[in-house]
């Protein structure tokens, strides 16, 4: 019992920690912030900051849901990974909406592209993706060929529909178009996910 306080207590700190810094780099771009003035902030010390994150850059990128997320998905479930990568894809945009992210994604990503040290990592966290969803496919399947084109052009697929996202997403949106924001891509979602099932020919108007 007394682990799982500690244990709690550790999850908060970081992700107090995590909350903190990110509005940090939101308000004032990632390379303008120190860990120093991320510690000061969070009322921690700095060698606290580093106790729950190995760099700078995992203050930004604390949630691998994203690269680890779908090769999870694959793994749990036994149904078409189509269906199970659609299905995956809805609900981490539902909850980036519920929780409040949609609302500040164009900050985000703007902060991302504006610092070449997170876009590095951004595309290592994209390439994970797709070796780790590729490797949960081969649990599945033996054709590994599939496997991997599968596992890439589900990566291609979460790029388009991220920056189609930023396309409609208006600047300081109100909560009525974060709804239809979500709304539009949900469909774009599933045209996505039919392309992939279909291919480019057979879904063409």
């Amino acid at each position: 019992m007394e682990l799982g306080r500690r244990e709690r207590k550790k999850q908060q700190t970081k992700a107090a920690i995590s909350k903190v810094a990110t509005e940090l780099f939101l308000e004032r771009g990632f390379d303008a912030v120190t860990v120093a003035e991320v510690a000061q902030a969070a009322d921690v010390a700095v060698q606290t900051v580093f106790n729950h994150f190995a760099t700078k850059e995992d203050l930004l990128f604390d949630e691998e849901g994203w690269w680890v997320g779908p090769a999870r998905a694959v793994h749990e479930s036994t149904d078409d990974p189509l269906d199970v990568l659609e299905a995956h894809y809805l609900a981490t945009a539902r909850e980036r909406l519920a929780v409040g992210h949609l609302a500040t994604w164009k900050q985000f990503v703007r902060t991302i592209e504006m610092s070449p040290s997170l876009l590095a990592r951004r595309r290592l966290y994209s390439d994970e993706l797709v070796r780790f969803l590729a490797r949960a496919l081969d649990d599945r399947s033996d054709d590994r060929l599939r496997n991997r084109l599968l596992a890439a052009q589900y990566g291609a697929a979460q790029n388009t529909l991220e920056a189609e996202l930023m396309r409609i997403l208006p600047e300081n949106p109100t909560a009525e178009q974060l709804v239809q924001a979500q709304q539009q891509l949900e469909q774009m979602v599933g045209e996505v996910f039919a392309i992939l099932r279909n291919g480019l020919t057979a879904t063409r108007g």
